[in-house]
């Protein structure tokens, strides 16, 4: 099996290597590695507490983790933060559960936050076209910019917060939970838009869910955390063939056959086009 870290940063723009986080004596992650391939979309699942949330925020340097390395970009994340690394934050787009939008600021105000922070010689007409066209990138009617979150429900909060992490372009985007309280219409709406942005847009996408269809309907590849680290990487069709408990009872317990009905059959979800990879993204013979 060949070295995921060895290969050229530019196959893999997120490596994580030997990640450790722990809160006082509370340990989340230990000795957690994962590869994200370029172009890809990579959901992310685990039970609750496993640390979804806590690893993104370490890869987008939010959390300093206690041991490990992650390179994003081919740029080693730490503590410090000089240019390099601000320049860097400008490459990655963020949603945060709920949109975490700025309450007292119009859409397009929050759409705006990042530009104001990374181009500031940008002029107040040229910034607010901008926001603009990303709220119509994300969906909504552009005369939503001029509303104020209050004003919206959860699904547009959810698209405005998709909006601002659009905002500068980026070639990573991290999704945390973004369908969770949309209805069955509004979700399927929101994973047929991420699909296209990434396939338009060329981005990488790191997704947490717990959302099934979300899985099967746009994920390349799902990685699975469980026992403080990720125990699995792959298609659903190769992590259904593993026999770890939490895998199975998530994908075949009751509520997934509910949920999913012949999805649940590896053959249903399998991708024709695509080969078999293994746990770390290498494709088979």
């Amino acid at each position: 099996m060949t070295d995921p870290s060895a290969a050229p940063s530019g196959n893999y723009p997120i490596v994580v290597e030997g990640l450790r986080n722990a809160f006082g004596e509370h340990v989340i992650h230990d000795n957690l590695s994962l590869t994200v391939r370029r172009g890809e979309i990579l959901g992310v699942v685990g039970g609750s507490g496993t640390g979804k949330s806590v690893l993104m925020r370490s890869i987008i340097g939010l959390q300093h983790p206690a041991a490990g390395r992650i390179c994003v970009l081919g740029h080693e994340i730490d503590d410090t933060e000089d240019d390099d690394d601000v320049d860097l934050r400008s490459r990655w787009g963020v949603l945060f559960q709920g949109g975490a939008l700025f309450s007292t600021l119009t859409v397009g105000e929050n759409v705006e936050v990042p530009l104001r922070q990374f181009y500031p010689e940008i002029s107040d007409d040229l910034r607010g076209e901008i926001a603009r066209f990303k709220v119509r990138l994300s969906g909504l009617p552009e005369e939503v910019a001029f509303k104020y979150p209050s004003e919206l429900s959860g699904g547009m909060r959810k698209r405005a917060g998709l909006a601002r992490a659009l905002a500068l372009d980026p070639e990573l985007l991290f999704l945390d939970e973004p369908t969770a309280g949309l209805d069955p219409i509004a979700a399927a709406a929101f994973d047929t838009l991420t699909r296209e942005l990434k396939e338009t847009l060329g981005l990488t996408v790191f997704l947490i869910t717990h959302d099934l269809d979300t899985l099967y309907a746009i994920c390349d590849r799902v990685a699975v955390l469980a026992d403080r680290r990720v125990i699995a990487v792959g298609t659903i069709p190769e992590l259904l063939a593993l026999d770890h408990p939490w895998i199975q009872e998530y994908f075949n317990g009751p509520r997934g056959r509910a949920a999913l009905g012949d999805k649940g059959n590896p053959h249903m979800a399998a991708r024709p086009d695509e080969a078999a990879m293994d746990s770390d993204g290498n494709r088979g013979a």
